[in-house]
């Protein structure tokens, strides 16, 4: 295929991605304002977001599973459909409650579209050519959560929230049509059962439900050292145990455990677990830190974190390119993991009346930490991998992505939760002034409506909380850099999957032949 074809076949896909990345980011600077209109607290802002990671972590594997089972382009666009319909249904939500629930809709048919869509692109494109492809997809990324804050911010401002929700379903028709007209897939052979694994799906699910509810909910509701931490974290890890167990035995897993036996991918999977609690657990509070801490609106929060975006989509492209060009991605993996633990401990440093030119260069430096880490990461892993195992293996690195995130988002989130109580506490405390009604019971404030030494104090102390979160994830960024220096670097092959499965298929068809023709024989001569 061309350029162009190539361009032209995948344009379905990367419009899917582009629609998924808009329906799911497009709250996140308006987010505070939501939350507090529907009379939310912080709980309830970590769990809009962790909703959405939690349903994407469990659905990944499965939805990777399905797409080894069933047609691969029908799959994708069922998965576009969920995402924007929940989108949509999340619009007319009236509580915190109801648009967490529509939230973790959209999390379903967003795991259906980070791991259908990586796998599609990996049957038409080699290794070899994948990496400047992947740069556009990243940049695609980029330009959608980019647009999608300020849009959302616009919106907000001027619409109304609600209809955050619903922009995104004359673009999700477009990417269907799309998929549908562009998108030509050579006919695979399918197993003649299909065998899914209920069982583990279900250990798994359960067992990451338990652990997030756990994260999320000691230290607010109860102490981190307490009979009620004893069991919930005993009973997740004996289910996760059991799902291990399930795994090792069953017919079809979810999670096939011989994928570890590839050293790539398993430092690829440890990776992405540490950038998936720090990009997601750091970067959904900065909207908060905008709004609160500083006071802007949400269509200037969403400016004010476009140089993260530029810093990833300069960094996407670039590599990209080169990684094609050279056939080399450690060197780029290994610069990525240096150069965002130190823009996330930057960012640890920052107040509520840091320069924000300042803060601009710490984030730009997260995200081309980003940009030259997510999509090569990805890379590196599938080009270690069998066509057989090309699906279930990036649904996999996925899986773990979304599970770093939701821990992350679950974890700092109660520990941002925790800082500005006792901050908020300690100011009012110091300056001998009584919380108004507007903060009782935790919700989000508008900082607009506080009288100017009250905002001062919540301001502070959502400076200093947020601030803290980047603190405490910057050395979680450094299991990242150990996992890409300890990568070995494969040549990358210069064949695409679908070119390797029919080769394969082949293969089959060739030795059934000669074998028909040798049984023939031997019935002759008798």
């Amino acid at each position: 295929m061309t350029h162009r074809e190539v361009l032209r076949t995948i344009s379905g896909i990367f419009m899917g991605l582009f629609v998924s990345i808009i329906a799911t980011s497009i709250v996140s600077s308006s987010l505070p304002k939501i939350v507090a209109d529907l009379g939310g607290n912080q709980s309830a802002f970590t769990w809009v977001v962790t909703a959405t990671l939690l349903t994407t972590t469990i659905s990944t594997p499965i939805w990777g599973k399905v797409a080894d089972l069933v047609d691969r382009k029908l799959t994708i666009q069922i998965a576009l459909s969920i995402t924007v319909l929940s989108a949509a249904f999340a619009g007319f939500s009236h509580s915190p409650a109801t648009l967490i629930t529509w939230r973790a809709f959209q999390g379903i048919g967003a795991g259906g579209l980070t791991a259908v869509g990586m796998v599609l692109i990996a049957d038409i494109i080699s290794p070899r050519e994948r990496g400047k492809y992947m740069g556009y997809m990243g940049a695609i990324m980029a330009v959608a959560t980019i647009g999608a804050p300020l849009l959302g911010g616009f919106l907000t401002d001027t619409a109304g929230w609600r209809w955050n929700f619903f922009v995104g379903v004359p673009f999700a028709v477009i990417a269907i049509v799309l998929i549908q007209r562009t998108l030509h897939l050579p006919p695979l052979e399918r197993p003649q059962r299909v065998s899914i694994d209920y069982l583990g799906a279900t250990l798994i699910s359960a067992g990451i439900a338990l652990l997030l509810l756990w994260v999320t909910f000691a230290g607010s509701r109860f102490d981190w050292l307490s009979w009620q931490t004893a069991v919930m974290v005993g009973g997740a890890v004996a289910i996760l145990a059991a799902a291990v167990w399930a795994e090792s035995r069953a017919e079809a897993p979810i999670i096939p455990l011989g994928l570890f036996r590839n050293s790539t991918l398993t430092l690829v999977v440890i990776a992405s677990v540490a950038l998936g609690v720090v990009l997601f657990g750091t970067t959904v509070f900065l909207s908060q830190y905008m709004q609160i801490a500083r006071g802007y609106s949400p269509t200037v929060s969403g400016l004010l974190t476009v140089p993260l975006i530029l810093g990833q989509l300069t960094a996407s492209i670039s590599s990209g390119r080169a990684v094609s060009r050279t056939g080399v991605y450690k060197k780029f993996l290994v610069m990525g993991a240096i150069i965002m633990p130190i823009g996330i401990g930057l960012m640890g440093s920052i107040t509520y009346q840091t320069n924000l030119v300042v803060i601009s260069a710490y984030m730009a430096l997260i995200g081309v930490g980003m940009g030259l880490l997510m999509q090569n990461m990805v890379l590196a892993a599938q080009n270690t991998m069998t066509p057989a195992e090309l699906s279930t293996g990036s649904a996999t690195i996925a899986f773990f992505r979304s599970l770093g995130g939701a821990i992350g988002v679950s974890a700092l989130g109660a520990i941002l939760g925790h800082r500005v109580s006792t901050e908020i506490t300690g100011g009012f405390a110091s300056a001998g002034l009584t919380p108004p009604a507007a903060l009782a019971g935790g919700t989000l404030p508008d900082v607009s409506t506080l009288p100017g030494p009250i905002a001062t104090i919540v301001e502070s102390a959502y400076g200093t909380a947020v601030a803290e979160v980047f603190l405490v994830a910057a050395p979680v960024a450094l299991i990242a850099l150990v996992c890409v220096i300890l990568l070995k670097e494969v040549p990358l092959a210069t064949k695409s999957n679908a070119e390797l499965r029919l080769e394969e298929l082949a293969r089959a068809e060739a030795r059934a032949e000669a074998q028909a023709e040798t049984q023939a024989e031997a019935r002759g001569e008798s």
